[in-house]
């Protein structure tokens, strides 16, 4: 029985473990450079965006939030780590977090 279980949980970890890579494969390192809560913007220096093709070295740009809550976890010069997707509108931040 025991066996079996540890069986099935990893199996569960082999297939879960892609998944979770991507997910950190798609994260940025970047710097807080600016935050415009008004505006729900936040300006972030960082290296390059591979899932959207910007390969350029490093650059500063201004990204809107998807959710303005993620502006109170952070503040000018915090060392993060984020993901970007391009939306309707623009690019758009939809993952902020502090390096660790």
């Amino acid at each position: 029985m025991k066996s079996n279980v540890r069986a099935a949980l990893l199996a569960a970890i082999i297939a879960v473990a892609p998944v979770i890579a991507l997910a950190q494969a798609n994260l940025v390192a970047g710097e807080v450079k600016r935050i415009d809560e008004a505006a729900g913007k936040i300006t972030l220096k960082h290296g390059p965006i591979k899932n959207l093709n910007m390969d350029d070295e490093e650059m500063t740009m201004v990204f809107r939030v998807a959710d303005p809550a993620m502006l109170k976890q952070v503040k000018a010069g915090d060392k993060v780590q984020f993901e970007v997707e391009r939306q309707t509108g623009g690019l758009t931040l939809t993952k902020l977090q502090k390096a660790k």
